[in-house]
């Protein structure tokens, strides 16, 4: 698979769903943000890493699937599901690079808080694509 950007898939979307899905970010945002006033900042972390948008992204990416079936006059909805399930899988894989990411700031920023960010992010690159690899490799061997 090439990952590409896709601009026509503007067109395939509604204003309103691109509203629901800031708002749910930024609800979470903002309740990380309680959470960290009441508690403190290390608690409201956790919460950062909530996918936010998750929910709202899998319900459009199902419901656009089955569209797209459906004006071909084709049966939908089990496409539908599976793109939404595959969605969700790469963001159970990318989930471990944000756990590196986490923890490299965690073990880094009482040293040096800038460094810290520099390393997270690098960490989580190199991290993200090795996850991605390895998921090809082990799809290539389930398949032969």
């Amino acid at each position: 698979m090439v990952v590409r950007f896709n601009w026509s898939a503007f067109k395939q979307s509604r204003w309103y769903e691109h509203a629901v899905r800031l708002g749910l970010g930024g609800l979470t945002t903002a309740l990380t943000g309680a959470v960290a006033q009441r508690y403190d900042p290390a608690t409201a972390g956790l919460f950062l890493a909530f996918p936010a948008i998750f929910c709202a992204s899998a319900t459009l990416i199902e419901k656009h699937e089955r569209m797209r079936k459906e004006a071909k006059c084709l049966q939908g909805a089990r496409r539908g599901q599976q793109a939404a399930a595959l969605d969700a899988a790469g963001a159970g894989w990318g989930s471990i690079a944000l756990g590196v990411f986490g923890a490299c700031v965690w073990w880094l920023a009482p040293a040096f808080a800038a460094g810290s960010l520099c390393a997270a992010a690098i960490s989580w690159l190199v991290v993200a694509v090795l996850v991605w690899v390895l998921r090809r490799r082990l799809r290539r061997v389930g398949s032969s």
